[in-house]
């Protein structure tokens, strides 16, 4: 008995183990952009939008081959006869009606139609229309998945920075406290830490919160359960490290790069069909076919061959105008298209120079906010040496505290600013 009860402990510890580290995802930032690539349900859909346009394309082909379809049929005219009078004068004849049933087989080939190829065509256009639709969902999430990898970052080391300073200042408190009972340091100065402790303690729990927003939003983007626990495996240094800011300034930008003018691109050919389609009502279609039809049941009198084969043109005519207006309208779209193509252009070169400038005012910034970190860091390390030493009060600590808690907080945000801004840079030229 006791071994048994060992070895369901022992299986229950291992199912338990199981499932915790079923709920974990320990991941890096690189893992988090191939992770959202293939459990990211918006991507999913596009994935299946770009299978749906490949039937399309042979929904198109196929309504150029031959086609066959089959009919059976039965008719009873429940007795009825036709009476016909051959002379006059004479009785008419009695003929009934007997009961026919038939099969029909027939064939249909489309010989030759305009319409047909410009609409292959433009289906193989709407493939590639979906695969640019794709692309920029793919480039649109794995660009939120970065910025949410930051955020959960910067809100964890902002929320250890302020765990940490809430422990400094409770063994200031703590120290002070007995000073204030031997008449050694006034009570207001108690007082006075107290409030700033409990204000450093709603902070903390606002980082709290802030961090587990962060972490709920990158579980949403990479198609993880609400769940699962998060363990991200990159610190904030080691994200700035691994980037050449300097270097990505002085990059250039190619606009068939940016997958929202390839988008653009391909809605222009699509554009171009569809003045060729209207085009292509003028022409006639041709198409042939063959018949075989089987008398199951026979009438008495049956003159209908068997066999058919026959050739079948559709000549347009006229149409009081409605094809060449359709033509013009066709060349009106593309011609508005040009237009927003340029418009476009003009858009994303303005905008990548606004990217630019802001990369490197971000830069510039994060830059300064080290220096000020240095120095705040400095200044807290001496005053309190100073404080340990009786040189100086406690507030007079407490106030250097908050002045390096401060320049903590620009260096963060600094350095969020900077990933980001870098991250829209990336975006915009297609570099992810």
């Amino acid at each position: 008995m006791r071994r048994k009860q060992i070895a369901m402990l022992l299986l229950a510890g291992l199912l338990c183990h199981g499932a915790w580290a079923q709920e974990q995802l320990q991941i890096n930032l690189q893992e988090a952009k191939n992770y959202a690539l293939q459990f990211n349900k918006t991507i999913a859909n596009s994935g299946l939008a770009v299978e749906k346009s490949q039937e399309q394309i042979w929904e198109a082909i196929a309504s150029g081959l031959p086609q066959v379809d089959a009919t059976a049929d039965y008719t009873n005219a429940l007795g009825a006869e036709i009476s016909i009078q051959f002379a006059e004068g004479q009785p008419a004849s009695q003929i009934p009606i007997d009961p026919t049933s038939s099969f029909n087989l027939t064939v249909g080939q489309l010989l030759f139609s305009a319409n047909y190829w410009v609409g292959v065509q433009t289906a193989k256009l709407y493939q590639k229309l979906s695969e640019k639709n794709q692309t920029k969902t793919e480039r649109d999430v794995v660009s939120q998945v970065i910025e949410s990898y930051y955020l959960v970052v910067v809100a964890g080391e902002t929320l250890e920075i302020l765990q940490e300073n809430v422990s400094n200042l409770q063994a200031i408190y703590d120290k002070t406290a007995p000073m204030v009972e031997f008449g050694v340091t006034e009570k207001v100065e108690l007082d006075q830490l107290l409030v700033q402790l409990n204000s450093l303690k709603n902070a903390v729990k606002s980082a709290e919160r802030q961090h587990v927003m962060a972490k709920n939003m990158l579980r949403l983007q990479l198609g993880v359960d609400a769940d699962t626990e998060l363990l991200l495996t990159e610190q904030l240094e080691n994200l700035l490290a691994n980037e050449d800011f300097d270097g990505q300034l002085l990059e250039g930008f190619n606009l068939s790069e940016n997958v929202d003018y390839q988008l653009m691109e391909a809605q222009g050919a699509l554009q171009e069909k569809q003045v060729e389609m209207q085009k292509a009502n003028y022409l006639p279609t041709l198409s042939s076919y063959y018949s075989f039809n089987h008398k199951i049941l026979k009438p008495a009198f049956d003159m209908a061959p068997n066999h058919v084969v026959g050739l079948q043109m559709n000549i347009p005519i006229f149409s009081s105008g409605e094809r060449r207006s359709k033509v013009r309208s066709a060349k009106i779209d593309l011609e508005t298209y040009r237009n927003e193509q340029a418009l476009l252009e003009d858009q994303l070169s303005i905008q990548h120079k606004q990217l630019n400038f802001n990369l490197k005012s971000a830069l510039e910034n994060y830059r300064n906010q080290q220096t000020n970190i240095e120095v705040s860091r400095e200044v807290y390390k001496n005053l309190k040496q100073k404080y340990d030493q009786g040189m100086i009060s406690s507030l007079e600590l407490t106030s250097a505290d908050n002045n390096y808690l401060k320049a903590e907080s620009d260096y963060l945000q600094a350095a969020l600013e900077l990933l980001q801004a870098q991250n829209q840079l990336n975006t915009l030229t297609g570099k992810l």
